[in-house]
C-alpha cells in the first residue's frame, strides 16, 4: 500500500529534504497588500521589506480545498492508495477543521489527516519522521500514532524581538510598543496543547531570552533517559 506525504508551507521544509522524501507541499497564499504570493514563490527579502515599508499588515489564506483535492487526485492516480496530510496546527488556523470533513467524503485513497499543532520546525519535524518511516515500508496505520507521540512531546519556544506588529494588530497599545521597544521587553511564546500561541514570560533582552529557552531545555534533559532532537530556527 504506497503511502504518500502531504504538508504545506508552514513546515518550511527545504527542497532537499522534499525530494528526498517525495513530499508534496502546497502553499499558503500570502497577502502583501494588493499582490497575492504562493508562500514557495515569495523572497524572504520582499516579505521583510514589506514589513518595513507599509502600515497594512500581512494577511495569509489557507490551502485551499479545491487545491487538497487536486494533490490528492494526482497522488491517487499516481498509485498512492494511502497519503498521511500533515498540516498548521488548528489553534491558529480552522483548515485542519475543514479537511477533516473533506476527508470524510474523498474516496479515491485513503486520507490521514494530522494536526501538527505547531508550526514551523514542529510540523517540519513531523514531516520529516513519516518520511523515514515511509521509506522504512511502514504503512500510515503505523506512522501516525509515530507522528501523534513526536507531536505530544514535542516543546516549542520562541521569542519575539520587536513589538510594534503586535501592536499594530491590535494586541497592544502603540504607547506600549514604545515602552516595550525602549526596554527591550521580549515576550517568550510557545504552543499550548490546543495548538494556540500563548504567552509565558517576558525578559528584557533577546540574550536573557535565549538564556530562558536554553534552561528550559537542560531542565528538560534532566527528566528524560532518551535522546532529544533540538531545532533551533532564526527568521534573519
Amino acid at each position: 500500500m504506497p503511502t504518500a506525504i502531504v504538508t504545506d508551507t508552514a513546515a518550511y521544509l527545504t527542497a532537499e529534504q522534499v525530494a528526498q522524501y517525495h513530499i508534496t507541499v502546497l502553499p499558503i497564499t500570502v497577502i502583501l497588500g494588493d499582490h497575492q504570493y504562493p508562500e514557495s514563490e515569495l523572497s524572504l527579502a520582499t516579505f521583510y521589506d514589506y514589513l518595513k515599508t507599509n502600515q497594512e499588515l500581512p494577511t495569509t489564506a489557507q490551502v485551499s480545498l479545491g487545491q487538497i483535492e487536486t494533490a490528492y487526485d494526482r497522488l491517487a492516480a499516481a498509485g498512492f492508495d494511502e497519503i498521511i496530510s500533515i498540516h498548521l496546527s488548528s489553534g491558529i488556523t480552522s483548515f485542519m477543521s475543514n479537511l477533516k470533513m473533506f476527508c470524510q467524503t474523498y474516496t479515491e485513497a485513503k486520507i490521514y489527516p494530522v494536526d501538527s499543532l505547531v508550526a514551523s520546525a514542529g510540523e517540519a519535524n513531523l514531516c520529516l519522521l513519516a518520511g523515514q518511516m515511509v521509506a522504512n515500508g511502514d504503512s500510515a496505520s503505523e506512522i501516525v500514532p509515530e507522528l501523534e507521540n513526536l507531536r505530544d512531546t514535542m516543546h516549542v519556544y520562541f521569542a519575539v524581538d520587536n513589538l510594534n506588529h503586535l501592536a499594530r494588530t491590535g494586541r497592544l497599545t502603540n504607547r506600549s510598543a514604545m515602552i516595550g521597544n525602549l526596554l527591550n521587553i521580549k515576550p517568550l511564546l510557545t504552543f499550548n496543547d490546543a495548538g494556540q500561541i500563548i504567552a509565558i514570560g517576558k525578559e528584557r533582552t533577546m540574550r536573557k531570552a535565549f538564556n530562558y529557552m536554553l534552561a528550559k531545555l537542560k531542565a528538560t534533559l534532566q527528566q528524560v533517559d532518551y535522546p532529544l532532537v533540538v531545532t533551533v530556527i532564526n527568521c534573519e
